[in-house]
């Protein structure tokens, strides 16, 4: 069976997907010669699209079945990549990137309940080496882009990585998503002490929806807006453009290590009931201080330090926030539980970015990230009320 390594194909193009604009984004404003605040507009494409779509997802998974899912956003995200690649106008572009976004949407919510059960054990754990995968994906995009960018151009290099889009199409062939079910996925659910078996209704009335949900409101968007910002932001402090990609894989690469040592650790020692919100706490309250130090750092060598931490500091949020959510409700409605989760949280992806953009043009890149700052702060607030019994 081939449920394994078509999640870990999945995950790796999701990597890509949420890479993409900030390993293109400087090519791609030269082409197109647009400025910061339009760079920060693309971004927030990226999440508004993702509103309607990941819940249209969210139904199709859990009522229709993950196959139709999978192998439609693998074919859409290539096409975005097309689309990105031969793109001649600011308004091609963001029809590039509404396109992309939709796509992986539509992949981010079926990929995350079948990495539960793909690779089992506790949820925590499960989800951390899930986006583990998600993070190779994300670090080996910047390096593959500059890469490709200089041998072939960035219109043939994105021609050919939407060619690759075509592995987990034909990956899922090979797997029986029948036995995904949430019939057959019931019996790995068994030995969970709570679990809610819910419509809409109650998923909306549940407060851990809406806690999860907000969390990732203010989380998501300094995730992709770090990735975005933080080329301009090392060469504004002096770092050549080369070098400064080079160390935008390196935030990805802290990133990724930073999940499959949680993975590791929680296999190892086993989380306690409750371990995961005081884990989510604990990385929010970090989250304020990095981000604050990117704000107030002075030179290079300080600033390059910072984008380290910050991928460090992000790497566990994300799976441990949706592996609350996960093991919380029951598997039949986890498709439309990560639609709700991703199409509110979206918001924040749609807004938040754009206002940094907003800032950053008028300041610079750098005081941009204050408004991540009070993102940051209110994710502690949010992660507080998750541990005091949300």
């Amino acid at each position: 069976m081939l449920l394994t390594p078509m999640t870990v194909v999945v995950l790796v193009a999701c990597g890509m997907g949420a890479a993409l604009l900030g390993s293109i984004k400087l090519a791609l404003a030269r082409k197109l010669e647009i400025d910061e605040a339009r760079v920060g507009g693309l971004v927030s494409m990226f999440g508004l699209a993702m509103i309607p779509v990941v819940l249209s997802a969210g139904f199709i998974t859990d009522l229709v079945g993950k196959q139709p899912v999978v192998i439609g956003g693998s074919v859409l995200m290539a096409v975005s990549l097309v689309m990105l690649g031969t793109v001649a106008t600011y308004w091609g572009a963001v029809a590039g990137v509404l396109v992309l976004s939709a796509s992986w949407s539509a992949l981010i919510n079926v990929i995350n309940p079948v990495s539960v059960i793909a690779f089992g054990g506790d949820k925590t754990y499960a989800m951390n080496l899930a986006c583990f995968f998600f993070g190779v994906g994300a670090f080996v995009t910047p390096l593959a882009v500059a890469f490709l960018l200089r041998r072939m151009g960035l219109t043939k290099g994105l021609m050919l990585i939407a060619g690759l889009l075509l592995v987990p199409v034909a990956l899922s062939f090979g797997v029986d998503f029948a036995a995904l079910s949430p019939v057959a996925a019931e019996a790995a659910e068994a030995a969970e002490t709570k679990t809610v078996a819910a419509g809409m209704g109650t998923l909306l009335a549940d407060p851990v929806m809406w806690l999860c949900t907000l969390a990732f409101l203010f989380y998501g968007p300094l995730e992709g807006s770090t990735g975005a910002w933080t080329t301009t932001y090392l060469t504004d402090k002096g770092v050549s453009e080369g070098k400064a990609a080079g160390l935008l894989s390196a935030f990805w690469l802290s990133y990724t290590a930073s999940r499959l040592v949680t993975a590791m650790v929680v296999k190892a020692v086993g989380m306690p009931t409750g371990g995961d919100r005081v884990l989510i706490l604990v990385f929010a309250v970090a989250t304020v201080a990095v981000l604050s130090g990117i704000v107030r750092s002075r030179g290079p060598r300080s600033a390059i330090v910072m984008v380290i931490c910050t991928g460090i500091i992000f790497g566990p949020l994300y799976p441990t926030i949706m592996a609350v959510l996960l093991g919380h409700f029951d598997p039949s409605v986890h498709g439309r539980a990560v639609g709700l989760f991703f199409s509110i949280g979206g918001i924040g992806m749609a807004t938040i970015p754009a206002a940094m953009g907003a800032y950053a043009k008028r300041t610079s890149v750098q005081r941009g990230f204050l408004v991540g700052v009070g993102s940051a702060v209110c994710l502690v607030v949010v992660a507080l009320v998750l541990v005091l019994g949300g």
